[in-house]
């Protein structure tokens, strides 16, 4: 089973290398995985949907290809595979859903065009960059909350942008449900309803993994590749 990670690796960016290594604290032997830059995506499209097994859209945004990352998210979101989007991941796993299944057609990215008419993600109104901050986990039904057998979580942040809120409900009420939120009710874990794993995270929880305990997201995520 092969997995690839989305993202324009830079060994300078401690988020790429934490990804790397959270996977390598999961211990999931029968997995191997590469990343794959977001500028390869369109050119070599169907040779990356036969080669792998579940992608991990990265943080480090903005991608070199915006278009190559919500070609995967999309081709992963209809066919049903394992999709873990963290940070800049999370935005825009955002991104292709508003496109595609809200028809929001020109939905934008602030920070690939902050003067986009219809910004669904937007900078936050505090930056969240390095930051550890507390998580509600709001639905009980949701993967997210058996994975974590919590109400409640602790995750570390590196980004400076989020869902606007204004979409909130639009994401919500068609599917791609808010089941972690911050207490100020924004949305902080989103969770494709009837997928057998698309969860995007606003938080970086490969930074929250350790040898000695590798972060239960990640390790349900892998566990989801490998027995496909």
């Amino acid at each position: 089973m092969k997995l690839a990670i989305i993202g324009d690796f830079n060994a300078h960016f401690s988020s790429h290398l934490a990804t790397d290594e959270a996977i390598s604290h999961a211990a999931c032997s029968a997995l191997s995985h590469e990343w794959v830059a977001t500028d390869s995506i369109e050119a070599d499209i169907e040779k990356i949907v036969d080669t792998y097994d579940g992608y991990w859209i990265a943080p480090g945004s903005p991608y070199k290809s915006m278009n190559g990352a919500l070609k995967i998210i999309q081709y992963a979101r209809e066919n049903g595979i394992p999709t873990l989007g963290t940070c800049g991941g999370f935005q825009h796993m955002v991104i292709e859903f508003a496109r595609n299944v809200l028809g929001i057609t020109d939905a934008q990215h602030a920070e690939y065009d902050p003067y986009a008419s219809r910004l669904v993600i937007n900078p936050l109104s505090c930056s969240l960059f390095g930051q550890a901050l507390d998580i509600e986990l709001t639905d009980p039904v949701s993967k997210t909350f058996n994975i974590f057998g919590s109400p409640q979580i602790t995750e570390n942040y590196y980004c400076n942008f989020g869902l606007n809120p204004d979409y909130q409900q639009s994401l919500n009420d068609n599917g791609f449900r808010i089941v972690g939120t911050d207490k100020l009710k924004e949305a902080r874990i989103l969770e494709l309803v009837s997928h057998p794993f698309f969860i995007a995270t606003l938080f970086v929880p490969q930074a929250n993994s350790t040898k000695e305990t590798p972060h239960k997201l990640v390790t349900a995520f892998l566990k989801t590749v490998s027995a496909r």
